[in-house]
């Protein structure tokens, strides 16, 4: 018997997983890894090069640092279940004209839930990642996310979904620390080249990046469907023809293969008539918006006008702004203007360093008007 108890530990095979798993493993916890198949790339039809954590010398890193280190690991194929939920939801999304952000669903709708029903079946008590954030249970008695001690690795805006079952239960060593000290405990522990491992920033299904290559494998036809759409001024204007809304985005300025003698940006798209908007740098700007598919941590709701700082998007620093609930969602007015607000992006409310809760922008205004 451990003196902690037993956890299940998600290891990609990169440094932030290991380094989570053998930290644990030496405060005294009963270690288990566990790895997820979530994609296979030869079915994406992509480049060769595998990064992030769905490729065989990934799996043979976490497999290896488990035997050194004397407790068992195993390999879960959820390629299934992944791909039924989200890789639908991010095509699905696009389509729908709104920009996805598919981590979050993926950490909690399958990563966490997969964990925990297989913490169950093992007999473990906990499961724990590498990601950098803080689980703290408030004085209410419920639990919430707070931003890590690195505010250039903090991870709390892409967990913003994690319900209570599963917070309660969740640890994350990792959010105490800085990068540069992981990375020294890796070189401590033994692990010089990984230590050195690059940081994987890409979606795991789209290798390459280019999410406009990976819809076009997916959809057949889509190119021919979306082909000769318009883009307009604010005003409807005409001003040239495009290759098809679902590859644009909110605040896209570059790669619009149309010159107008100044930085224009897509500001609304309209996937009705198939209709991309662009404007100025200003027409960016919104004064309030609106989230849905929202999920409290800190507490159970919000009252009217309660006060938080709002993320719209990860490296944003955040905007003040008062929350309304409004119908099942949330109404966020800012104080300032908040610029580039992407329908389909995660919106993250905080108050101090601690998540309040998050949820999927609907819909940005200005004022009352221009509804996107």
């Amino acid at each position: 018997m451990s003196k902690n108890g037993k956890v299940l530990v998600a290891m990609s095979g990169g440094i932030d997983s290991t380094v989570t798993a053998l930290m644990l493993h030496d405060q005294g916890y009963e270690v288990v890894g566990i790895t997820m198949k979530t994609w296979d790339y030869a079915s994406a039809g992509a480049s060769k090069k595998e990064t992030g954590c769905c490729n065989l010398d990934s799996f043979n890193d976490a497999r290896m640092a488990a035997v050194q280190h004397g407790f068992p690991h195993f390999v879960l194929d959820i390629r299934e279940e992944f791909g039924d939920f989200v890789i639908e939801n991010f095509v699905d999304e696009y389509l729908a004209g709104r920009t996805p952000n598919p981590c979050v669903l993926c950490n909690t709708h399958i990563k966490w839930r997969a964990l925990l029903k297989r913490a169950d079946a093992m007999g473990c008590d906990f499961i724990a990642t590498g990601h950098y954030g803080i689980v703290r249970q408030h004085t209410n008695g419920r639990y919430t996310i707070a931003r890590g001690v690195d505010e250039t690795k903090d991870q709390s805006y892409v967990l913003w979904g994690l319900q209570q079952d599963l917070l309660s239960r969740t640890l994350l060593p990792l959010g105490p620390y800085r990068k540069t000290e992981i990375r020294q405990k890796a070189l401590d522990y033994g692990y010089p080249e990984l230590a050195k491992k690059a940081e994987s920033y890409e979606i795991c299904f789209v290798p390459d990046n280019d999410y406009r290559g990976f819809l076009k494998r997916r959809v057949d036809g889509l190119e021919a469907r979306v082909a000769g759409g318009n883009f307009v001024d604010k005003h409807g204007k005409i001003l040239g023809q495009h290759k098809g809304y679902p590859f644009y985005t909110i605040g896209q300025r570059k790669g619009l293969e149309v010159t107008f003698g100044k930085p224009v940006y897509v500001t609304a798209i309209e996937p009705e008539t198939n209709t991309v908007v662009l404007g100025d740098e200003e027409d960016l700007d919104r004064q309030q918006m609106f989230v849905g598919k929202v999920n409290w941590m800190k507490y159970d709701g919000v009252t009217p006008g309660m006060e938080a700082m709002t993320k719209i998007r990860y490296k944003d620093k955040g905007t003040l702004s008062n929350l309304y609930p409004e119908g099942e969602g949330v109404r966020v007015e800012f104080y300032e203007m908040a610029k580039s607000i992407a329908p389909g992006q995660s919106a993250v409310f905080y108050e101090g360093d601690e998540v309040i809760g998050g949820g999927i922008i609907q819909r940005g205004a200005q004022g009352a008007r221009n509804l996107q």
